[in-house]
Formats: C-alpha cells, structure tokens, sequence
C-alpha cells in the first residue's frame, strides 16, 4: 500500500469518528512530510524515521505500508469507524455550504478541504470560517476575510466550485457579525447563535428572527446549539418560538440548516418536523472542521429522509446556478 495513501486515509478516519485533532493533525503532517522527501529516500527506512514531522506512530504505518503490508492501524480503524449510512438522498445531495478550514478552528488549509471534496465528488463547496467576536474559534476579521476570498476562489476546478462564505454570529440584538457591505460579496452566509444560548425565550426569538429576516443571510445554522453527546458534553437547545423563527425563514427564504454532526442533531425531530410543515427550505451541511468530516453529510441525509423531507427543498441537492441565484 502506498504510505503516503495509508496516512492520509487513516487521518480521514480519524476526523469522521471526530477523535482528538491533533491525532488526525499528526497523521496529516507525515503523509505530507513523506511526500516531501527525495523519491530515493522514500524507501529508505532510515531516512523516513529521521524526518521531521514523522513519529514513532507514523513511522510504523509506512514500515509496514513498505513492506507490502496493509498498515495494522489501518486496519483496526476501518474496523471501528462506522461506514458511511447509505441512503438515496445522500446520492443526490451535490455539496455543502457550512465548512471550516485553519483560518478559525478548523485543522487544515483550504486546499485540504477541496481536495477532500473533490474526492467525494462535490460540485460545489462553501468555505465559511467564523466572524470576528468567536475569538476563541480564531474569527475572522474583515481584514483576514478579505483575505481569504481570492484564495477560495483560486481552488475551483476540476469539477468542483469553491465558494465564499461565513458563518457569522448573530449578537445579541439579531446583527450580524461582520460588515455588511463585505457580506454582500459572499456566496453563501450562514447565521448561528454561539453565544448566550441560555437567552430567555423572548429575546431570543425575536434575536433569530432580526437575523433571519436580514437579506445577506443564507442558512440558518445549527438552529438550537444543542450538543447532544460527543467529547464537549451535552448542552441542551436555545429556547425561542420555534414556529416564529421558522415562519420568518420560509417568508425571507432562508434554508434551515439540517447539522450533520452526530452530536448536534440539530434540530431536533419535532423542530425538523415543525419546519418542514411550515414550508422551510433546508440545507444538509456537514459543519466540518476537518477534510474527513465532509463525509459527515451522510447523516443529516439519514435524518432528511427518515423525515420525509421532499428533495426539492433541500438547497444542497440543487444545482450550481440554481443554488447561487436562491443565495444572490
């Protein structure tokens, strides 16, 4: 087996299963370290152990990927990862608008996350960092954001559109994050409450309702917050009129995200179920941190199924011009 392939696929593995990042990081670095070396050193045992970036773990995937053997690593994660959920929706869902990358807290370069699309045949990815007041989360500023937007768009090819984007906090009052004259040269901007989740209901309905009635926004992210398992413990959901958030998404067309990681199930059943019998478009985003959790989408595809949602409202099944005159 190939141990650059071997390092890479056991970093993809250990990003899904959301194991500690700086595992999958360490994985990541020696698959890249690997193909850095001259091509005579790339058999040469020696000169592997003593590169930078290649640790006693590492090391011992590409001995035995040398020795013509399939890493023992390897094989023990493909063992205790689970497979992706296969499912007709997760077939025809054709990208994901809510990715972040090492520009705020995600793990890799953007170029990272569009190789990883690519490889999962997206036709379309948005790369939406987080805004400035996340500072734990590396927000971005509108400098740092400026930045960044000919990068993403440089990605594009090969089948696969890169586009703009932010998830932006909306404060307290139902604003967003970030200037508005820059949001308008988004893509895509998903809207998320990340702070003060604990609002008494009233506040906060009438704080999600500002932001989902403001016309730069796309999605509606993770719309209750609540974590339902995973290493960060659990947090139960905002607090709001569900119907009054969702009525104001449906008037101002704004997609209810569908929160593919497992420990967010987010919205919950009866909140999907709510926003489905009002109307409300939907996008099937993977929020990944990571290249190996744009895989992810395949359980938000579960859930969108399960819950009878017709595919026509689902904006991530829609296709590229489409998608972007709905966002525009």
């Amino acid at each position: 087996m190939d141990p650059q392939e071997a390092l890479l696929e056991i970093a993809r593995l250990l990003e899904r299963e959301r194991a500690s990042r700086y595992r999958a990081k360490a994985f990541r670095a020696a698959a890249a370290t690997y193909a850095e070396l001259p091509e005579d050193a790339r058999s040469d045992l020696n000169r592997i152990q003593q590169a930078k970036g290649i640790g006693s773990s590492t090391f011992e995937v590409i001995r035995q990927a040398l020795d013509g053997r399939t890493p023992s690593y390897l094989v023990e994660l493909r063992g205790e990862v689970e497979p992706e959920i296969v499912s007709e929706l997760r077939s025809r869902l054709r990208g994901d608008l809510h990715a972040h990358t090492e520009w705020s807290d995600g793990t890799t370069p953007i170029a990272a996350m569009a190789d990883a699309a690519r490889a999962l045949g997206h036709e379309y990815l948005a790369i939406t960092d987080h805004s400035p007041r996340l500072r734990v989360a590396r927000g971005l500023s509108s400098e740092r954001l400026r930045t960044q937007l000919p990068q993403v768009r440089a990605l594009s090819g090969d089948g696969l559109t890169m586009l703009t984007g932010i998830e932006v906090d909306i404060l307290d009052d139902g604003g967003l994050d970030q200037e508005d004259g820059l949001l308008g040269e988004l893509d895509i901007v998903v809207a998320s409450v990340h702070s003060k989740l604990a609002m008494d209901p009233g506040p906060m309905t009438r704080r999600m309702v500002a932001a989902v009635s403001n016309p730069r926004v796309s999605v509606l992210g993770h719309v209750t917050g609540q974590l339902v398992q995973g290493e960060r413990g659990t947090r139960p959901p905002s607090r709001f009129d569900a119907r009054a958030v969702f009525e104001a998404c449906a008037e101002n067309g704004v997609a209810v995200e569908i929160n593919s990681r497992p420990e967010r199930h987010d919205p919950p059943d009866d909140l999907l179920a709510l926003a489905l019998d009002i109307g409300c478009l939907f996008s099937i985003d993977s929020d990944a941190h990571a290249p190996g959790q744009l895989s992810l989408l395949d359980h938000g595809a579960e859930r969108a199924e399960r819950a009878g949602i017709p595919t026509e409202r689902i904006v991530t099944t829609w296709g590229l011009e489409r998608l972007l005159r709905w966002a525009g």
